[in-house]
């Protein structure tokens, strides 16, 4: 089924009363370093950490109860995980999550601790949709992918709505891609709202395959890509996402991890948030001047904040 704006109004109404409404922030030094008006959506104070909570609670609300009751499966790296099973405890759906053995510590533990199962696979050498598919089928779960799905890419769009309905019309909208479903989400939202405005997809400059598909024409899959931008690692864009992507998109752009970094060190020096490198891709690429944004009202998706602080340690130290 196609994903229409329609279906972002819907997913609002769902999600009204258990999503927070996440702030809306400005800097004055985030505006003078790249000569634009910088609006930053704080969805790393978003309830499980980040804006994945919106697409889970949309996907779980949207089924049956005999399917809630039953249970859902998903797999993922971390936010996706914790959304699905923060969602599951308070819809009272049973959750399964597929988790990499090498997932941040913080993520794992957040997860079980919303008191989700978790099955761990390597994703160097196993298909987690495979390992998630065979285990939906043995004990008749619903499987809700992180991004490739109809109800989660609406409820994903929610983020750039609210955006767009504290701050007006913009000119630049910047998103964090790694499957598309934010992208997707918030491509829709922009169209119906802001329709002038040129939303970018900005993926880790290591795991390019939405900047290939674009070019192509069709969906690029690459290897498991390296880079500190764990919620962005995956390999390919959706059969859901990409559609959208192409049709709406003013482009994809990339950041490396040294970018990453220090859009993190930013947000905790200036603006006192902790934001993850996923998190960071979309302001990296506006500090970074990947996109123009010169004299413009830039919309930035500050996606997620859920990272060790160990490993933000060693970000923020190398």
């Amino acid at each position: 089924m196609s994903v229409t704006f329609a279906d972002v109004e819907a997913a609002a109404g769902r999600l009204r009363g258990a999503v927070h409404r996440t702030p809306v922030l400005t800097s004055r030094t985030a505006d003078a370093l790249t000569g634009a008006r910088l609006f930053f959506k704080v969805e790393a104070l978003q309830r499980g950490g980040a804006f994945k909570f919106r697409g889970a609670y949309n996907a779980i609300a949207a089924l049956g109860e005999a399917e809630r009751r039953r249970g859902v499966i998903a797999f993922s790296s971390g936010n996706h995980a914790q959304a699905i099973a923060y969602a599951g405890a308070l819809q009272g759906a049973p959750t399964v999550i597929v988790m990499p053995h090498d997932a941040p510590a913080i993520k794992v533990a957040a997860t079980r601790g919303y008191g989700a199962e978790i099955v761990p696979y390597d994703r160097y050498t196993e298909d987690r949709e495979a390992v998630s598919r065979g285990l939906a089928e043995a004990r008749g779960l619903t499987l809700i992918p992180p991004y490739d799905h109809p109800d989660v890419i609406a409820g994903q769009g929610t983020a750039v709505m609210e955006l767009i309905e504290e701050t007006g019309p913009l000119d630049v909208i910047l998103v964090c891609l790694g499957g598309g479903g934010l992208l997707a989400g918030s491509l829709l939202a922009a169209r119906a709202l802001s329709p002038d405005a040129a939303v970018y997809g900005v993926e880790p400059e290591a795991g390019n395959d939405g900047q290939m598909s674009l070019a192509k024409g069709e969906v690029v899959r690459i290897p498991v890509p390296v880079s500190i931008a764990d919620g962005a690692l995956t390999t390919h864009l959706g059969e859901h996402t990409f559609p959208i992507i192409r049709r709406e998109a003013a482009g994809i752009v990339t950041a490396s991890d040294a970018q990453l970094v220090a859009a993190m060190r930013f947000f905790i020096e200036r603006m006192k948030l902790v934001i993850e490198p996923t998190g960071c891709l979309a302001a990296a690429a506006a500090f970074a001047g990947a996109v123009p944004v010169v004299g413009r009202r830039v919309g930035i998706i500050l996606s997620g904040g859920n990272v060790d602080p160990a490993a933000l340690a060693r970000h923020l130290a190398g």
